[in-house]
């Protein structure tokens, strides 16, 4: 009979599989796989199912295979135990899943951590950093026994978790339970927009611009609420390249889990639209790690490109430890001497020794290297070969990776007429899409706020499979608007995964308020050095009458905070642009835009330096704060009697406070300080022109909280701030009532060179 169901259109399909449709009969359970089918998830809700039919492949594995992997459980137990602190637990119990992983199944090349073809591999427990540092060891990444004895040491190359650009072969920094899993869907994203962006035509499986995301996660990142968020996103975008084994052994710090987390994790992601599988090395009742079911199971859920896979691996931690096996002191403590000795008898390693690792065993495992570099050699000949075909898709790539912004980029770039009063977040929309032609490899969106953030680039398609498009949003799924939904921790996640994964410029954006729901993602990007983006809008108590849950107050502040962030405040329409270019410039650590939801004006500005009545250009952005209007009498520059600080919309106050000064006799100078972290980088002669010692009257003036300016306004300085929740209301009527005005601005000005005269 023809077969009624045709396969729907499937992302990377490798076309060596071939399958069957059948409609399943029964609620949702797993289907074990037999002869040539793959173990499937099936559900009665969703009609019939595709399994595909996978070329049989036994795996080999040998008994220097099985000595390697004792000899990770070993050398795990070692480390910890020298060092004295640590998790040994989970190396152990899953080194035959990492070694199969780095062994049998990721295409990479060892003497090349970068080679943009590789497979990506991430730890999501950092805990268990020695599951990642003893495969880098045995692969040949760089990492030595001596590196391996220095585990969590002062210089040492193998930190207590992973960290990015420490160490060769991490992929990402992990530590926070949750934060790896999720950017690995960044990391999915960003494969998938990269195919597109270069090679969208090839035929599925063809490209070298395609490979997988392997994960590695564990019962403390399935509870964390960010996986929630990001698997959700994951499972609604079909991504087949995401490849998740969840390390189901039942044991956290405070023993089983069943005291806290008892939920049917497949059932779970299955709503999610995951392909889900069950490896059990439990089931029969006896503890058997069955490598070939695994094996299978994986090969399986690459073959899967229609959705992400997640397999359930139930082990049993700290495996084959004889007395703490299965329990929580072995998660996160060293076994003791008693306890390693009795594990290197029951695997044959003599106890008396430590860091023993079997030359012959050694060098069957960096044989790796030889068939990474044979992967390396014909992912080269096709990637010549795209080469040669896409000169401009070459030339756009040659660029990127350059780190090099368009030559255009200038004339790209909107200047903003002055005299018009326009929001700075409607500003930044409007350089979003001027960019958005000239700067492919940049895409974004908004955690359900498009409209409000202004962050879609106008014209371009939604990134999103074709079945899910909706009225308002065609896509595809190679697509550049991206859509978080109501996610906004997922969002900073996954941009974060999609900087990692590199070759594309991702920002999100959501209301500065809820920038407190991505905090922890945000900071583990500063930490990383890696440039994600973040539009954040509605700033301050001028967002007006959604009230005080909406209103951000110490946002400001605590985001400064963060070491490593930059907080960009532009004060009006052409600052905002001169931001964005800066913030693309930057390569090396993240930075948020926050813009206002109410209009400001736009400064009449000259072409370089503030020169008596002349505003300075917009330029000086780029160095975090400069002089937007300097003291002056009758048109000519004088020397500033008192230097008026302002960012975002409040310099308008401080533009017309020195207005009001001036009338006075006054000399004001006003400074836009748009960026802290920026200014501060300037040197100390930059520092010093623009804000002189000499000028000890100072006022700050920002509608968030005054901490953080002392710095700038010194002792005898004042601030003009909100020290305080804020309220329902018109905006214009808010800051009058809490005393955020140009009037405010001038008396705080006054009272500063009172308290020098005093």
């Amino acid at each position: 009979m023809e077969n009624a169901f045709p396969p729907p259109p499937r992302l990377n399909e490798r076309p060596t599989f071939d399958g069957d449709w059948y409609t399943p009969q029964r609620a949702p359970h797993i289907v074990p796989g037999t002869g040539p089918g793959v173990p499937r998830a099936v559900s009665k809700e969703r009609g019939p199912v595709f399994v595909p039919h996978l070329e049989e492949q036994e795996l080999s594995w040998t008994s220097l295979d099985e000595r390697a992997v004792d000899t990770i459980r070993v050398l795990a137990a070692d480390a910890v135990e020298k060092v004295g602190n640590g998790h040994p637990g989970t190396a152990m119990s899953l080194a035959p899943a990492a070694y199969l992983l780095f062994q049998k199944l990721m295409r990479h090349d060892p003497r090349d951590p970068q080679w943009l073809g590789r497979d990506r591999f991430i730890l999501s427990p950092g805990h268990t950093s020695l599951t990642l540092y003893i495969q880098l060891f045995l692969s040949g990444y760089g990492l030595e026994l001596k590196d391996l004895e220095a585990l969590r040491t002062w210089g040492s190359l193998t930190p207590g978790h992973p960290e990015y650009k420490h160490t060769a072969g991490v992929e990402i920094t992990t530590g926070p339970l949750g934060q790896g899993l999720a950017s690995s869907v960044g990391f999915a994203y960003s494969q998938r927009r990269q195919r597109g962006l270069f090679d969208a035509d090839a035929a599925p499986g063809t490209s070298p611009f395609d490979h997988t995301i392997w994960v590695i996660a564990s019962d403390g990142d399935l509870q964390e609420g960010v996986t929630s968020e990001a698997s959700s996103l994951a499972g609604h975008q079909e991504l087949g390249n995401l490849v998740v084994i969840y390390d189901e052994n039942h044991i956290s710090i405070e023993d089983d889990t069943d005291i806290a987390f008892t939920e049917d994790v497949l059932k779970r992601y299955e709503a999610y639209g995951w392909h889900i599988q069950r490896v059990d090395w439990t089931k029969t009742g006896e503890y058997k790690e069955d490598v070939q079911e695994l094996y299978s199971a994986l090969r399986a859920a690459k073959a899967e490109t229609s959705k992400p896979s997640i397999i359930s691996l139930r082990t049993i931690i700290g495996y084959p430890a004889p007395k703490k096996q299965n329990t929580g002191k072995i998660h996160g403590s060293a076994l003791g001497a008693e306890e390693v000795a009795a594990l290197k008898e029951v695997l044959g390693f003599d106890p008396a020794k430590s860091f023993d690792v079997d030359q012959e065993v050694l060098a069957h495992a960096r044989s790796v290297v030889d068939r990474g570099a044979e992967a390396r050699k014909e992912w080269e000949e096709s990637f010549n070969a795209w080469q040669a075909a896409n000169p401009e898709g070459s030339a756009l790539l040659q660029r990127i990776e350059a780190r090099e912004l368009p030559s255009d980029i200038d004339a790209a770039l909107p200047v903003f007429p002055a005299g018009k009063d326009v929001s700075t977040r409607a500003a930044s929309g409007k350089v979003l899409n001027a960019l958005g032609p000239v700067m492919p490899e940049l895409w974004g969106g908004s955690a359900d706020l498009a409209e409000s953030n202004n962050t879609t680039i106008e014209g371009s398609p939604s990134f999103v499979p074709a079945s899910k498009q909706t009225d308002a949003w065609k896509g595809n799924p190679y697509g550049r608007v991206l859509h978080f939904g109501i996610r906004e921790h997922a969002a900073a996640s996954i941009v974060n995964g999609i900087s990692l994964h590199g070759n594309t410029r991702a920002f999100s954006g959501t209301f500065l308020i809820f920038s407190d729901y991505q905090r922890p993602a945000i900071r583990l990007g500063a930490l990383m050095g890696v440039p994600s983006l973040y539009v954040w809008t509605h700033d301050s108590i001028g967002l007006g009458e959604d009230g005080p849950t909406h209103q951000p107050v110490e946002q400001l502040a605590s985001l400064r905070a963060i070491v490593g962030l930059d907080v960009v405040r532009p004060g009006d329409p052409n600052e905002v642009a001169v931001a964005w270019k800066t913030m693309l410039e930057n390569h090396s650590n993240p930075a948020g835009i926050v813009l206002t939801r109410q209009n400001i004006p736009t400064w009449e500005r000259g072409e370089g330096a503030a020169d008596g009545d002349t505003f300075g250009a917009a330029s000086g952005v780029a160095k975090g704060g400069y002089v937007l209007a300097e003291a002056a009498k009758d048109g000519a520059t004088v020397t500033a009697d008192v230097i008026l600080i302002a960012t975002g919309s409040e310099v308008q106050l401080a533009v017309q406070a020195r207005e009001a000064l001036q009338a006075e006799g006054i000399a004001a100078r006003v400074v836009s300080m748009p960026c802290v972290e920026w200014f501060n980088k300037q040197d100390a002669a930059y520092r010093e022109s623009v804000l002189p010692a000499t000028v000890k009257a100072r006022v700050s003036v920002e509608a968030g909280l005054s901490l953080g300016w002392k710095e700038f306004v010194g002792d005898a300085g004042r601030s003009v701030s909100l020290e305080h929740y804020g309220a329902s209301a018109d905006y214009k009527r808010l800051f009058q009532e809490f005393g955020i005005t140009a009037e405010a601005v001038a008396a705080a000005a006054k009272d500063s060179l009172a308290g020098l005269n005093a």
